[in-house]
Order: structure tokens, then sequence, then C-alpha cells
């Protein structure tokens, strides 16, 4: 792993691509985005999908990450200042999804980082996911197996990166309190936090070539990730 460092810390105005834009995490990202005056662009797969995404307050990018090419994905980073991973195949998508979108798609959009000179990445990915069992044919063990191999490629590209790792979610409020560490106590987290963590993180140039777990918790969320 590399020494940490600390990219400059941004203002107001930065043009951050998200993919998996239509998910539950990136729709409330999106929201807290472009709140905060920055241009949150929502890639995702389903063109019908678009008046929901606009919803959010993200500008939409329709791109099927399972389909496309490192050209493809680099052109819909061109300009960006950042750069999220937060796409995911999902409860009952099977195994082969997960091995295509949690390990592949996602080492692909990094791959299209690089390309476009998009320094900025944060990957989105699952606590415990360097503790599958790999004898254990079961989508969860695929799952966290095809997480585990994504942030493993992330950690070895020249991008200023940081790999997120929380626990279940939930739907209830944010609390904008947390707990992050190589490893935590498992406990649950509101996805608003969620959302909140990866904001931080992008906007606020925190925990470059950091990999960490993160939970609800009782610290709050700026100050938590500063002490990275």
């Amino acid at each position: 792993m590399r020494a940490p460092s600390r990219v400059r810390r941004s203002v107001a105005g930065m043009r951050i691509v998200i993919a998996g834009g239509h998910g539950q995490v990136a729709r409330l990202l999106n929201r807290q985005l472009a709140d905060a005056g920055h241009t949150p662009v929502a890639l995702f797969r389903k063109a019908s999908q678009t008046d929901e995404v606009v919803a959010t307050g993200a500008e939409p990018l329709v791109l099927d990450l399972e389909k496309a090419t490192r050209d493809e994905v680099a052109a819909a980073l061109a300009g960006a200042d950042a750069a999220v991973f937060a796409a995911g195949a999902g409860p009952g998508s099977g195994p082969a999804r997960k091995k295509t979108v949690d390990r592949d798609a996602a080492i692909l959009f990094a791959d299209g980082a690089v390309a476009a000179g998009c320094r900025r990445f944060v990957l989105l990915s699952a606590i415990g996911a360097d503790d599958f069992d790999p004898s254990l044919d079961d989508d969860f063990e695929i799952y966290l197996e095809a997480k585990s191999a994504a942030d493993g490629a992330v950690r070895d590209m020249d991008l200023d990166w940081t790999i997120l790792r929380p626990d279940g979610f939930t739907d209830k409020p944010g609390t904008g309190k947390v707990n992050v560490g190589e490893t935590v106590t498992r406990a649950s987290i509101p996805r608003a936090d969620v959302a909140a963590v990866i904001a931080a993180l992008v906007t606020g140039g925190l925990a470059v070539h950091r990999q960490f777990e993160v939970t609800t918790g009782d610290t709050p969320i700026a100050e938590t990730l500063a002490a990275l």
C-alpha cells in the first residue's frame, strides 16, 4: 500500500462522476453534492431511469459498464475532478453478475479513470470483503470475493484512491456520526451516512490511499475521516 497522501482540498464546483448513479446510496450522494454546489454526474445503464436521476440533482449519463469499453469509460470521465464507484449487482442478481458488476465493472471504471487522468477515485466496497471462503459456492461468498478482487486491483492503480467498506445498510435517517478503522465492530449504518462519508472523502481530499471499514458510531464524519 502506498504511503498516505492528501489531495488538494476542493472548493464548490467539482464535477464528480458516480457509477451506479441510480442506486440508493448514489441518489442520496447526488443530492448532497448538488446541494453543496458540486455537479454530480450519475452514470447508470437504464435510460428509463433518467427522470429519477435528474430529480436527485444529477446530470444523467447512460452507460452500461458491463458492456462498455475502456475508451468509452474514459470519455465519460473526461474533465471530471473525481470518480465514485457505487454500483452493485444487488440482491438476487446471481454469481455471474456479482463478478461482472462488483468486480469487473469496478475495475473497468477505475481503469477508465486512469486513462482519463481523473486521479481522485472512491470505491464503495463491503465490510469483510477479504474474509470470503473460496470453498463455498455461495452467492454471498462470491460477492465478497468480487469486492475483494476489485479493491485489490484499485489499490494497485496510479490513482488517489480511497476504499470504504460499510456494514449492512439501513434506511434510517443519517446521524452524521460514524465509526471507522482498518477493522471495526460490526454494526449497520444508514445509507445517508454512507453517502455523507463519500461526499466528505471526495470533496475534502481525505483518507487518500486508505482502506477502512465504517459503521454507525459516535464521532462526526469529518473529524473521524481527518484522523485517518
